[in-house]
């Protein structure tokens, strides 16, 4: 899936950041570098954080597919959190009598991939009714595999659909099931228009922060960037500022040389520019994280005494946050109009 925030820009009076970035795949200098102070406690900027029996029913070592349920005992079917027909191509598998999570899980496909996309498969529990990933100790009445038709590697294609369909008619047989699966055809234009409007509307912002005059330690910079809320990432270099929401995606990243944080002495080196980016579609507009952005980029300009750039290196006023604000909220409408608001659990999945 490919994307530039381009048109965004131009729309917005020719305002070019990269700086304002749009990924390109749906897709950072010498004065002696300031060191961080020695805190009175040193911070840490570690990683963000049998089934029973009926009476005179059979025993435990029952085989799993002869216990069937009346009708009227079946619980509420509630829809499922994971596999969403926006973005996901969904194949249908019925079984005779319910099944074990134990033989469910025995018969899963080894990679939980097709080609670039991912799959799951889930069974709808007999006692809760909800749509979960398969587990030990419970049992299914029936099962849904969903196949994701575009992310930023591109749409589904034909092979990535057929290895899809090998998978999961496996999986198939293996719980003694039968498997319903889309029409490929139909599914591969379904990939296509959803890649479409999905490159459309993808915006990752990213601007750079050019220190004036001397250079930063990575220390230092991490010890001012957690005076704004930035704690570690899981990956070097990258300091992440966590959602409010629990297991969401980090609001904002903050970005250095991976391989400076990678030295054996980080601190006998030093930093000129750091990326301070937002992935817009990962995060809900009510939480304002444009506004987050901005907010941050100026605090930690006045913290580290840095200018505030775009990949070009020209410095950026306040129009140009201001023009590119009024045409993400053109953007934000356009992503709940299709379904696909940005934080969402569907959008979160397709933009990624």
């Amino acid at each position: 899936m490919s994307t530039t925030l381009t048109q965004l820009l131009a729309i917005a009076g020719g305002v070019v950041l990269a700086g304002v970035v749009a990924h390109g795949a749906w897709a950072a200098r010498k004065a002696g570098p300031k060191r961080a102070a020695p805190p009175q406690e040193e911070p840490h900027f570690g990683p963000t954080p049998g089934e029973p029996q009926a009476d005179g029913a059979a025993s435990a070592e029952a085989d799993p597919l002869e216990v069937t349920l009346p009708a009227a005992a079946r619980p509420l079917r509630r829809p499922s959190a994971r596999i969403d027909a926006l973005i996901d191509a969904i194949a249908a598998i019925t079984i005779e009598s319910p099944v074990a999570g134990e033989l469910a899980l025995q018969h899963q496909p080894g990679s939980r991939r097709a080609g670039t996309k991912p799959l799951q498969i889930e069974g709808l529990n007999t006692e809760t009714g909800d749509w979960e990933l398969p587990a030990p100790g419970q049992r299914y009445s029936e099962f849904q595999a969903g196949l994701k038709m575009a992310n930023r590697s591109g749409p589904l294609n034909e092979i990535e659909y057929s290895e899809f369909v090998q998978k999961i008619q496996a999986f198939a047989d293996g719980v003694g099931g039968f498997v319903q699966f889309p029409d490929m055809l139909d599914v591969v234009a379904r990939a296509r228009e959803l890649d479409q409007f999905a490159a459309s509307h993808d915006a990752q912002l990213a601007l750079l922060l050019r220190a004036k005059a001397a250079a930063w330690t990575p220390g230092f910079v991490q010890q001012a960037a957690a005076r704004h809320g930035f704690v570690a990432g899981a990956l070097p270099g990258r300091l992440v500022l966590p959602s409010d929401e629990e297991g969401a995606p980090p609001v904002l990243t903050l970005q250095f040389d991976a391989q400076a944080a990678l030295a054996e002495d980080p601190e006998a080196l030093s930093l000129r520019e750091l990326t301070l980016a937002l992935d817009v579609p990962q995060t809900p507009a009510e939480a304002e994280p444009f506004a987050a952005w901005q907010e941050a980029a100026r605090a930690l300009a006045r913290d580290l005494e840095a200018e505030v750039c775009d990949d070009r290196g020209q410095v950026l006023g306040l129009h140009a946050f201001a023009a590119i604000d009024v045409e993400l909220k053109k953007l934000y409408q356009a992503l709940a109009e299709r379904d696909l608001a940005a934080g969402s659990p569907a959008a979160r999945r397709l933009f990624s």
